[in-house]
C-alpha cells in the first residue's frame, strides 16, 4: 500500500479538500485504484452534532456516517463510496483507545499519547486503507490522507506525530508528503511573498515531517524566480513544486496538476514508475471537457436557494455541487440566488424592510427554487411562504427533506384549508400533524439517533416525473438524515386533495413492531384489521410544470459524470427543456428488482405481501397470530 499525505500550512481554508481529491484523480487517471482518509483534529466523534455555519455540511455516507464535507469532494471526484471508518476524529481514537483500556487490552500499562494514541491512529490508517471503496475486489493501490487543520495547531500534534512514525513504519517508496501553502501577494507592494510558505515548512520540519511535494496557492501563477525561491529555502527540488492559482472552476485542478506533471513527482516518490499498470500520462479526456464546456456556458438558469444557512455557502455545499453538475448537463451556466427564508417572512416586513423587499425580488425573478434540509423551527415560515409561490404560480419546485415536509405543510393550509397545520418539531400541539416524529428516533440522544444512509424507495407509478427521471425504474436507493416524517394518517387525505404520494419505503422492514402491536392492541375484536403504515418518500403535484419534494438526500449521490437526476429534472424544468429530458431519461431502462406489490383501497391502507419483510422473531409471531385468526374463524386484512 502506498500512501499520498496532504497537509496545510499558514491559513485554513486553502482547499486542501479539492487538493487531495484532485490528486487522487491524477492517481486514478493513471491507473491506479485510489482510496482516501480526512482525519479531523476535533474531540467530536463525527460531524453529526456540528452547526453548518461553523463547520459546513454535514455529508452522509452510504452506511449512515455522518462526516466532514470533504469526504464528499473526494466521492465526487473519484467516484467512490467511503464508509464512516474513513473519517478518523480524535474523539473516535480517543474513544477507542479508552475501551481497551477498560478491557484491559493494555496490561496494566499507562495510556499515554505517545505510543498509544499514535498507535491506535496508524493501526486505524493501515486498517481502513485497505477496505475497498470503487466496488471492485482487492485492496486499493494508494491512499489519500488529509489532514485537517493547519501546521501548528495544538489539536493535530498527536496526529503529526502518528505520521511521522507512520512513514517510518510503511518505510521509503510508500509514503509522499504533500504540503499545501499560500503565496500571498500583498496589495502594498503587489508581489508573491514566500516567506509564509517557508515558515510553515520549518513548522513541519521542526514536528518531524519533511515535504516531498509543495503544493503552492495563490490567485495567480507563481513567477519564475519565486519558484526557485521557495525550492531553495525549502529545500523541494523544482519539479516537486506544483502551483494551484486560481481558476474558472474546481475541475481544472487535475488538469492544472497533470500540466505541472505532479503525478511524475508523486509516482516517483512512491516508486510506481515502473509498475506495468500504471500509465505515465493520466486519462483525463472527460474532466478536460467537463471544464471546458462549464467556462463555455453562456445561457443563465436561475435557482433561488431558499435556506436558513445563506451565509455560508459551504452549508449546502452538496447541494451547490449537484444543481453546478445538472446545470452543466444541461448547457445551461447556473447563477444561484441565495435567499435567507426568514427575509421572506411578514415579520420581516417590519422589522427589516429591505432585506424582506431584496428576498421575494431575487425569489421572484428565479426560474426554479429549491428549498433544501434544515432543522429547526427558524426560518420554517419563509419556506412555506417560498412553497406557496413556487405552486401558485407554476415555477418549478425541488423541495429537499424539510423542502419536502413544509410543501406538504403548506398544501395542507392552502389547500385543505387547515389554518393550524405543521410539524410536531415546530408545534407538538398542533391539531392537524402533517410531519411527525420518527419511532426509530431519539429525542434526548442527538447524535447518530436519526435515520440515516442509504434506503430503499420504490415507485408506486411508472407515469410519475420522478419515476421517468430515474429511467422508469421501479426502486431507488437514496441517503437520509431526518427525524421526521411525513404523517402517515394525512396521507389519505392530501392524496383525496391532490397531492401524490409516488414513492414510498421499505415499511415492512421497519413498521414490524408496529404493526405486532397494533395488532395485539386489537386482538380482542371478532374480525381483525391490520392497517399497514408505510412512510412516504416522494410528493409530486400533477399539474404543476415540476413540483417535487424528497424525504431523502439527492445531492449526497451527485456526480459531475452522472447529476442527481430530480436536480436535472429541477435544472430542465427551469430552462424549458423537461420534455426533452423526460424522454430522454425514459429511453433507459432500469434492471432494479421488483419491488414488492403495493396497492391501497382508498383508505389509505396498503395492500401487502409483509412476510417475506420481516425479521425471523417478528415473521414466527405474525404466522402465529395469522394462523390462530383463521382458526377461530376470524378475518384478517394485511
Amino acid at each position: 500500500m502506498k500512501y499520498v499525505v496532504v497537509t496545510g500550512g499558514v491559513v485554513s481554508g486553502l482547499g486542501k479538500g479539492v487538493t487531495a481529491s484532485s490528486i487522487g484523480a491524477v492517481l486514478k487517471a493513471c491507473g491506479l485504484r485510489v482510496t482516501t482518509i480526512k482525519i479531523d483534529p476535533y474531540l467530536n466523534t463525527d460531524a453529526g452534532t456540528m452547526s453548518p455555519i461553523e463547520h459546513g455540511e454535514v455529508y452522509v455516507l452510504e452506511d449512515g456516517g455522518e462526516v466532514d464535507l470533504d469526504l464528499g469532494n473526494y466521492e465526487r471526484f473519484l467516484d467512490i463510496k467511503l464508509t464512516r471508518d474513513h473519517n478518523i476524529t480524535t474523539g473516535k481514537v480517543y474513544q477507542a483507545v479508552i475501551d481497551k483500556e477498560r478491557r484491559g487490552d493494555y496490561l496494566g500499562k499507562t495510556v499515554q499519547v505517545v505510543p498509544h494514541i499514535t498507535d491506535e491512529i496508524q493501526d486505524w490508517i493501515e486498517r481502513v486503507a485497505i477496505k475497498p471503496v470503487d466496488g471492485k475486489e482487492g485492496p486499493p493501490d494508494v491512499c489519500v490522507i488529509e489532514l485537517g487543520g493547519t501546521i501548528g495547531d495544538i489539536e493535530s500534534m498527536p496526529f503529526i506525530e502518528a505520521l511521522g512514525q507512520f512513514s517510518y513504519r510503511v518505510g521509503p517508496g510508500n509514503f509522499c508528503l504533500v504540503h499545501v501553502s499560500l503565496v500571498p501577494v500583498l496589495n502594498v507592494v503587489g508581489e508573491q511573498k514566500t516567506k509564509p510558505t517557508q515558515h510553515s515548512v520549518r513548522g513541519l520540519r521542526g514536528l518531524g515531517l519533511a515535504p516531498d511535494i509543495l503544493a503552492c496557492r495563490s490567485t495567480e501563477p507563481l513567477e519564475e524566480h519565486v519558484t526557485t525561491k521557495l525550492s531553495q529555502f525549502c529545500n523541494v527540488p523544482i519539479p516537486n513544486i506544483v502551483n494551484l492559482h486560481d481558476v474558472t472552476n474546481i475541475w481544472h485542478i487535475p488538469l492544472l496538476l497533470r500540466d505541472q506533471k505532479a503525478h511524475e513527482a508523486i509516482l516517483k516518490v512512491l516508486d510506481l514508475q515502473l509498475v506495468g499498470k500504471v500509465h505515465r500520462e493520466p486519462k483525463l479526456s472527460e474532466w478536460t471537457e467537463r471544464a471546458s464546456k462549464f467556462d463555455k456556458l453562456k445561457t443563465p438558469v436561475k435557482i433561488a436557494m431558499v435556506g436558513k444557512y445563506t451565509g455560508l455557502s459551504d452549508s449546502y455545499l452538496s447541494v451547490l455541487k449537484a444543481l453546478l453538475h445538472a446545470s452543466v448537463a444541461m448547457e445551461r451556466k447556473l447563477v444561484l440566488e441565495w435567499v435567507p427564508s426568514c427575509d421572506l417572512e411578514d415579520s420581516a416586513a417590519k422589522e427589516t424592510p429591505e432585506a424582506h423587499q431584496k428576498a421575494w425580488r431575487l425569489l421572484k425573478g428565479a426560474d426554479g427554487v429549491l428549498v433544501p434540509g434544515g432543522f429547526g423551527d427558524r426560518g420554517v415560515e419563509g419556506k412555506i411562504l417560498a412553497a406557496t409561490y413556487a405552486r401558485e404560480k407554476n415555477v418549478p419546485y425541488l423541495g429537499i427533506c424539510l423542502g419536502m415536509q413544509v410543501a406538504v405543510i403548506e398544501f395542507a393550509r392552502s389547500v385543505m384549508k387547515l389554518d393550524g397545520a405543521n410539524s410536531t418539531e415546530f408545534d407538538p400541539a398542533t391539531a392537524s400533524p402533517c410531519v411527525i416524529f420518527m419511532p426509530e428516533g431519539s429525542k434526548t440522544q442527538m447524535g447518530a439517533t436519526m435515520r440515516l444512509g442509504s434506503r430503499r424507495t420504490h415507485f408506486l407509478a411508472n407515469n410519475c416525473k420522478s419515476a421517468k427521471l430515474y429511467g422508469n425504474a421501479t426502486s431507488i436507493d437514496e441517503r437520509h438524515r431526518h427525524r421526521y416524517e411525513v404523517n402517515p394518517e394525512m396521507v389519505p387525505l392530501l392524496e383525496k386533495a391532490g397531492l401524490s404520494f409516488v414513492g414510498k419505503d421499505e415499511s415492512g422492514r421497519r413498521m414490524e413492531v408496529y404493526i405486532l402491536v397494533k395488532t395485539v392492541a386489537l386482538i380482542f375484536n371478532m374480525r381483525l384489521r391490520i392497517n399497514f403504515i408505510y412512510w412516504m418518500q416522494i410528493i409530486e403535484l400533477p399539474n404543476h410544470v415540476f413540483f417535487i419534494g424528497a424525504q431523502f438526500h439527492p445531492e449526497f449521490k451527485s456526480r459531475p459524470g452522472k447529476p442527481s437526476p430530480l436536480f436535472l429534472g429541477l435544472i430542465a424544468a427551469a430552462s424549458g427543456q423537461l420534455d426533452l429530458l423526460l424522454k430522454r431519461s425514459c429511453g433507459v431502462i432500469s434492471s432494479k428488482p421488483t419491488p414488492p406489490r403495493y396497492s391501497t383501497n382508498g383508505t389509505g391502507t396498503a395492500v401487502l405481501a409483509i412476510k417475506p419483510y420481516l425479521n425471523g422473531h417478528a415473521k414466527k409471531a405474525l404466522t402465529s397470530l395469522v394462523n390462530g385468526c383463521y382458526a377461530n374463524g376470524n378475518g384478517i386484512h394485511i
